[in-house]
């Protein structure tokens, strides 16, 4: 990474709930010394209700609006790592936009590996709260596959053991 460099990349982390782009977002925003946000959490805020709350009392169509409304401010941002939500991608030509706008990594861990950092977690999720384990485990599978087709635009791919500090370092130092 070439310290004197000014120009500061504009990254977009998609996947699946669970991938861990909230870890990631801090990580990157640390190492790039810019700003890390969380689209749900800058919606939260925005809505000043829960992400489970706007589901409820909105509906998801709503949701998908203000979500899309939201990430299009990051256009006038000059750098920033934003960790998207899981159904970002599949909205509102929301891919395409964030790649003419940006780097879009996809985190692809498996399966297994979301599964077990959403089961304590699901009833702060609307799409799985009332899952049982083994229903999560095929909605994981159904919603992947159903996402995949946006979630492979993405610029960059990270899967498996190819998701870690080493690899994101190599990123930024391409695109930083």
């Amino acid at each position: 990474m070439n310290p004197s460099n000014d120009i500061k990349p504009k990254i977009f982390l998609v996947g699946m709930m669970g991938s861990g782009k909230s870890y990631w977002t801090k990580f990157l925003s640390k190492k790039l010394k810019t700003g890390g946000y969380d689209l749900d959490y800058l919606i939260e805020s925005n809505e000043e209700k829960s992400i489970a709350e706007i589901f409820s009392e909105d509906g998801e169509e709503y949701f998908r609006k203000q979500e899309s409304k939201i990430l299009k401010w990051f256009k006038e941002k000059k750098s920033f790592v934003l960790g998207t939500g899981g159904g970002t991608p599949c909205y509102h030509d929301n891919m395409e936009w964030m790649n003419k706008n940006g780097v879009t990594i996809f985190i692809d861990p498996p399966i297994s590996q979301l599964v077990e950092r959403l089961i304590p977690e699901k009833s702060h999720r609307p799409l799985i709260c009332d899952l049982t384990d083994e229903a999560l485990v095929k909605f994981l599978i159904q919603k992947r596959a159903d996402r995949l087709v946006y979630y492979e635009q993405a610029k960059i791919k990270l899967s498996d053991d190819a998701i870690n500090e080493k690899q994101f370092l190599k990123i930024i130092k391409e695109y930083a």
